[in-house]
């Protein structure tokens, strides 16, 4: 199919994928550290781990922006996931910071947020089969 003058590509930048993908990468970081967190419950002295809301973390930079150095931008692993830091619980007479109570609803959370990216995905999917049949 031959482009047409000053019309933009249909296919070129699907960023509905790359949200849904975005969104279901960092729901499955979620769900490990709160896993990690239940399971370190009766630990002495650990602290609880948590990332910031995917909202926060994956606002795209501005074009001009660019990372002049490894982790530059928001805080970034390699895999574009952000690094996990201590939650500030109150913290036992044995030094533990973890709750249980916050690690289900964390974890809840991170299954609900989880179930919604593959859905978009899923439904993105369907709308652009739809699209390329004729």
């Amino acid at each position: 199919m031959k482009p047409i003058e000053g019309e933009a590509p249909m296919f070129k930048d699907l960023g509905v994928f790359q949200t849904a993908m975005a969104l279901a990468r960092h729901s499955g970081l979620r769900q490990a550290l709160t896993a990690q967190n239940i399971a370190n419950a009766d630990t002495p002295g650990y602290r609880a781990l948590e990332i910031p809301d995917f909202a926060d973390t994956f606002r795209r930079p501005s074009a001009d922006q660019r990372a002049t150095r490894e982790r530059h931008l928001n805080g970034l692993r390699e895999d574009g996931l952000p690094e996990p830091t201590f939650r500030r619980n109150s913290v036992d007479p044995n030094g533990n910071a973890v709750s249980l109570e916050d690690e289900m609803v964390a974890a809840v959370e991170a299954s609900r947020k989880h179930g919604r990216a593959l859905s978009v995905y899923r439904s993105s999917l369907n709308i652009l089969r739809a699209s390329l049949a004729r």
